[in-house]
């Protein structure tokens, strides 16, 4: 009863507008005071407990990397790098703002900011080049979405947190489904300008391109600060994020001078508030857990399940459908603090390793912020080109569906995400 009573009551204050911190805050003390003997006074310092921890501090520190990033002109520079690159394919420009979107989400670690930085610039482009504006907005709205699946990620150290899991194998177990999905979307980019009847062009000189990676050289070099210095022992995860920080602010007012020092404040404020909610978040949901493992609720589940016969593929199917459906109406880091309880325990009972799982649930993360009727990323295109609704819906819809046959191989085959952890950690 008292679990029912949870659930009715999130989902119930959720689907009339509540925010989800909220609604996760208010049905955990609710159930706590009329259905369980849990001591609510207790609840303050569950939440100390639950964000006193050193990993969380990176989050703050990747957001306000990213900012920095995205304010100032390194999307441009890495715009030129990869149509220098890949600009002289068939649907090459195209390919050149899937390829920019890649990269810049590995720069920055943010879909929405990746979408506005790379699809503000080549999104006219790209319709101007006699393209169908579809295809502009389809392949960068959806490419968008690995800035939650490339490292550095927030959503990740969410995970990492609620998981108790190597933050750093996470970010390595990222890198191969993050190239295995934005190459999926390149060839289908590729193969579809060729059958609309575009041909590849002049490629451009190799000491232009040289010239153009230079120039975005300082930018790029941030994936290397944060990947090559966790890889290399030289930082934690969490000092990572404080390193990409204090590289992002010395080469966005020194090197490129593109932010000015007025408009540091304004950024940070950006950050502050968006690392706000997420923590905001974090403290509601650690009490939604403390309460769903008070009352065995994971373990009971599982018991369930096993009693059932309910083996792995079974499993597996059973969750992409949940998240997939979760997604559409939560943001990634609520679908994480409120499944991880409940899912991981019984996917670790079926021998499903949770690195593996946590790059499975956040491919899904990456779809619903693709679908209806809570895409992120599908508001934000919306927002920059003027389109309906529906219609970005309609242009992601070729794209997602490639992202749905990525999501298929990374499920069931494990080591697309643990073959780059286990080689560098071992295991």
């Amino acid at each position: 009863m008292s679990i029912a009573f949870l659930f009715i009551m999130l989902f119930g204050l959720m689907l009339i507008g509540v925010p989800v911190a909220i609604s996760l805050g208010t049905s955990t003390v609710l159930t706590m005071i009329f259905f369980t003997e849990l001591d609510i006074s207790t609840i303050p310092q569950l939440i100390f407990d639950g964000i006193n921890k050193f990993s969380l501090m990176a989050i703050p520190m990747f957001i306000l990397a990213g900012n920095l990033l995205s304010k100032g002109g390194s999307a441009r520079r890495i715009i030129d790098f990869a149509k220098s690159m890949v600009g002289h394919l068939p649907g090459g420009l195209p390919m050149s703002a899937i390829f920019a979107c890649i990269i810049f989400a590995a720069v920055s670690g943010s879909s929405p900011a990746t979408v506005v930085a790379i699809g503000s610039i080549m999104f006219g482009a790209i319709k101007e080049a006699g393209y169908p504006k579809e295809y502009a907005i389809g392949g960068i709205t959806t490419a968008g979405s690995l800035g939650i699946l490339i490292p550095p990620s927030v959503v990740m150290i969410v995970y990492g947190v609620t998981a108790e899991v190597s933050i750093g194998k996470l970010f390595m177990a990222g890198v191969m489904p993050g190239i295995l999905l934005g190459f999926m979307m390149l060839m289908q980019t590729y193969l579809g300008a060729r059958r609309l009847g575009f041909r590849a062009g002049k490629a451009e000189p190799f000491m232009q391109r040289v010239s153009k990676f230079g120039k975005a050289f300082w930018a790029l070099l941030i994936i290397v600060v944060v990947i090559g210095g966790i890889y290399g022992g030289i930082f934690t995860p969490t000092e990572a994020a404080a390193a990409s920080a204090v590289y992002a602010l010395v080469i966005s007012l020194f090197v490129y001078k593109d932010i000015k020092v007025k408009d540091l404040w304004n950024i940070c404020l950006d950050s502050a508030l968006t690392t706000s909610m997420i923590f905001f978040i974090i403290t509601n949901a650690v009490v939604f857990a403390y309460l769903l493992t008070s009352e065995q609720i994971p373990q009971i589940i599982a018991d369930a399940m096993l009693n059932a016969d309910i083996g792995k593929i079974s499993f597996l199917i059973m969750v992409n459908i949940l998240l997939f459906i979760m997604g559409q109406f939560m943001e990634p880091s609520s679908v994480v603090m409120i499944m991880v309880p409940l899912l991981l325990p019984i996917a670790t009972t079926l021998g499903i390793d949770p690195i593996h799982f946590g790059i499975l649930l956040i491919v899904n993360m990456e779809i619903g912020m693709i679908t209806p009727p809570v895409g992120l990323n599908l508001f934000v295109s919306s927002g920059l080109t003027g389109m309906k609704l529906k219609d970005v819906i309609m242009a992601c819809l070729p794209w997602t569906l490639t992202l749905f046959v990525g999501l298929i191989l990374i499920t069931y085959i494990p080591q697309i995400s643990l073959w780059l952890p286990n080689m560098m950690y071992g295991g």
